[in-house]
C-alpha cells in the first residue's frame, strides 16, 4: 500500500467525528478529556454540539498540531505518560478513550488514572475492537494472525479484548458499566440479520467493536 493510500485509510479510521461515541457522551458534560484525540474531529463536534471545554491528549505531533486548532487544549504525549500525573490535566465530568487503550502496554493502569480525575457521577466512554469477532477465527483457520494498517487488526495494537474483558477493564478501574453497544460492520439486509442474531447471544462473534459506557459511583 503506497504512503498516500495508507494515510487515507488511517484518516478514515481515526480522524472521524465518531457519531457512535458522540451518541453516548452526556449532553450536559461541561469538561471532556479525549484520550488519543488524533486531529480533534470528535472533540470539535462535541464542542459545537454542547459548548463543552475539550482537552485532548495525542501522541503524534502532526495530529496534535491539527487538534490544537479546534480544541481548547492539547497535550502532545502518549496517553500513559499524560495520565501518570493526571492532576496536571485538571478534573473532568467525561473521559473518552475511543480506540486508544488497545495501543497501550498497561491500559488497566491508564484507565484507573483517568478515573482518578473524573468527577463523582462522571462518565467514561470506551471504544474497543472485539477480538472475538468472527474474522479472527477465520483468519486463524488459515494459519496466520490478522495484521492490517488500520481498524480492528491494526498492527500497532498491543492488547486484545473480548466484550467480557472490556467490561472487566472498566470495573477494575472503579466504574459501574451502564451500557454496552455492539457495532456491526455489515450493510443492507445482512445488517438486519446480524442484529437479529445478536439478540440470541451471537453479538460477541458478529460485532467488530464495542462501545462501553461507565459511570463513577458516588
Amino acid at each position: 500500500m503506497d504512503t498516500q493510500a495508507l494515510r487515507d485509510r488511517r484518516r478514515a479510521a481515526y480522524e472521524t467525528t465518531r457519531p457512535e461515541v458522540q451518541a453516548v457522551v452526556p449532553r450536559d458534560a461541561r469538561r471532556i478529556l479525549d484520550l488519543g484525540c488524533a486531529s480533534g474531529a470528535l472533540g470539535a463536534a462535541l464542542k459545537e454540539r454542547q459548548g463543552a471545554e475539550v482537552v485532548g491528549v495525542e501522541l503524534l505531533p502532526e495530529y496534535a498540531r491539527d487538534a490544537e486548532e479546534v480544541l481548547d487544549h492539547v497535550v502532545c504525549s502518549d496517553v500513559a505518560g499524560a495520565l501518570a500525573s493526571p492532576a496536571d490535566l485538571g478534573r473532568f465530568d467525561c473521559v473518552i478513550a475511543a480506540d486508544v487503550l488497545e495501543h497501550l502496554v498497561d491500559p488497566w493502569a491508564a484507565l484507573a488514572n483517568a478515573v482518578d480525575i473524573l468527577e463523582t457521577g462522571g462518565t467514561v466512554v470506551v471504544s474497543l475492537p472485539n477480538v472475538q469477532y468472527l474474522k479472527t477465527f477465520l483468519t486463524l483457520a488459515r494459519g496466520t494472525w490478522p495484521r492490517d494498517d488500520a481498524g480492528l487488526f491494526d498492527r500497532t495494537h498491543l492488547r486484545w479484548f473480548t466484550v467480557r474483558d472490556a467490561w472487566r477493564l472498566l470495573e477494575g478501574a472503579g466504574l459501574d458499566v451502564v451500557a454496552v453497544h455492539p457495532r456491526y460492520w455489515f450493510h443492507g439486509r445482512a445488517l438486519a440479520l446480524v442484529r437479529i442474531a445478536g439478540r440470541v447471544g451471537l453479538s460477541p462473534f458478529l460485532a467488530g467493536q464495542f462501545v462501553l459506557v461507565g459511570r463513577k459511583p458516588a
